[in-house]
């Protein structure tokens, strides 16, 4: 079970690098207007793309609130592309490909972009690209644990069909020795049933002899009664 799982942890990195991650500059119509900004493209779930940017926007820049369907963050605070806070604007949406995250920033007199701001526009795909990595690491966990699961269910499995096994295995046993009483028990009946045929024949002989006794018995009593009737006379 370890192994299962320090080796799907190993392919993690692996899988991480392998997955398509593309951030270009993209212009977008927000609200009516047309601004420019950064497009995230990953082969990943709308909805759960779309659930991951928003905690980590509120984590990494402040206070989420969505309408009609655009993220925002007023004063996003985001250290690591502005010393100054930011208004922050973004929408997730998908294509045949999977899924894209777009974002803007606000900087007050210019839209995040390669040529108004180019130190910032570099920090921010780094941001996307940081974010990304999380969403695949994520992904793979969640494959992870659905493959656990399956591993689970499947020892259970396993682990059900050796009982049943091991049941079959000793009613068989159980079987076989129950087979072998009987047939020492039908042993047992065999000789009982000589025995006794031997018995009723040594029976019917003491019978008949016991008959002739009886035969001989009243035979010497009509004699007696004979002759006490000849000394009557």
């Amino acid at each position: 079970m370890r192994g299962f799982i320090l080796a799907i942890l190993l392919l993690v990195v692996g899988v991480c690098q392998a997955q398509s991650v593309q951030v270009k500059e993209v212009e977008q119509e927000v609200l009516g207007v047309k601004r420019r900004g950064q497009q995230l493209s990953v082969q990943l779930d709308t909805k759960t793309v779309e659930r991951s940017w928003k905690d980590y926007l509120g984590q990494k820049a402040g206070r989420v609130r969505v309408t009609k369907g655009v993220i925002t963050v007023e004063e996003a605070k985001i250290d690591t592309i502005s010393d100054v806070p930011v208004r922050l604007l973004s929408l997730v949406s998908s294509d045949a490909m999977g899924s894209n995250v777009w974002w803007t920033l606000d900087f007050g007199t210019d839209y995040l972009s390669k040529s108004a701001t180019p130190k910032e526009y570099t920090a921010a795909e780094k941001f996307m690209r940081g974010f990304a990595r999380k969403l695949y690491r994520e992904d793979v966990f969640r494959q992870i644990n659905a493959a656990e699961d399956v591993l689970q269910a499947t020892k259970a499995e396993q682990d059900r069909v050796v009982k049943e096994a091991n049941s079959l295995q000793l009613s068989i046993e159980r079987n076989k020795q129950r087979r072998k009483e009987l047939e020492q028990e039908l042993v047992r009946n065999a000789e009982d049933l000589k025995q006794l045929e031997q018995e009723v024949q040594l029976n019917r002989q003491k019978q008949e002899l016991s008959r002739q006794r009886v035969q001989e018995m009243e035979q010497s009593v009509d004699a007696v009664r004979a002759k006490l009737l000849q000394v009557n006379r």
